[in-house]
């Protein structure tokens, strides 16, 4: 890919935020991302258009898979309780996650960050709830990488009361409930298909160092879903709740 055609998705992508082209249906095989390298750039380049990143989604298909991810924005973040604005999101799809807090910054440096150092920055561990949404017409109707150039499908991030003694559970183990509107619509345990997110972390710490942003202290990762993709309405009450972890709660204005 041209860097004239990255900067036209780059474009297209902003203007279907700011509301000034519709999301479209289709784009041409021109404009796909050619490789995974290409896409994070679109991204990156996006994000420097979308305030303060003050987190992260990481996830993988398989419990060895390269794992891939999206920064995550002040203007998508909320807390345990809050009311997702109407205009926020057009579509969502709900998911039930669980996410780690850094206590300590993982700058950009020459050298990988290792397992341990990555665990020692951890602070707190977290049920979350994402939402994904989408600035093309229908969710995961595009090549892959015109969805992770588009922060992989971003759309908010609710995030719910935190432990500090997150080396005491363990998530593939977890017990999961999704509710909406009172009513369960998913229950099982585990359910993440990257396996131990932990690992996530890590990939995700030299990612970003590779990339030179880094990963600041107070920054949120969530580590993927645990209970697919629910598509709901608006208006929806949606709360998410692990057997040990905790839960979250919010409604989708």
């Amino acid at each position: 890919m041209t860097d004239v055609v990255s900067t036209d998705v780059v474009h297209l992508l902003l203007a279907v935020r700011k509301g000034k082209t519709l999301p479209p249906a289709y784009v041409d095989d021109r404009l796909v991302p050619l490789s995974i390298e290409e896409a994070y750039r679109i991204q990156d380049e996006v994000a420097q258009h979308l305030g303060p990143i003050v987190g992260w989604k990481v996830g993988a298909q398989t419990p060895s898979s390269e794992p891939f991810c999206a920064p995550i924005h002040a203007s998508t973040l909320f807390s345990d309780g809050a009311t997702v604005p109407h205009g926020l999101c057009r579509h969502l799809g709900v998911e039930a996650e669980i996410a780690y807090r850094f206590a300590q910054a993982l700058p950009p440096r020459e050298r990988d960050w290792t397992r341990d150092e990555v665990m020692d920055r951890i602070g707190t561990i977290h049920p979350v709830i994402e939402i994904l949404d989408t600035r093309f017409e229908t969710p995961g109707s595009q090549h892959k990488f015109l969805h992770t150039a588009d922060q992989q499908s971003h759309g908010a991030l609710i995030v719910g009361p935190g432990s500090a003694e997150w080396q005491k559970y363990n998530p593939v183990e977890e017990h999961v409930r999704l509710s909406i509107n009172d009513e369960t619509v998913v229950e099982h345990v585990g359910g993440n298909s990257a396996g131990d997110p932990l690992r996530l972390l890590v990939w995700l710490a030299n990612h970003a160092s590779r990339r030179n942003l880094g990963i600041d202290a107070g920054s949120i990762v969530t580590t993927g879903s645990t209970t697919g993709t629910i598509f709901v309405d608006h208006g929806a009450r949606v709360s998410a709740s692990f057997s040990d972890i905790g839960s979250v709660h919010t409604i989708l204005a």
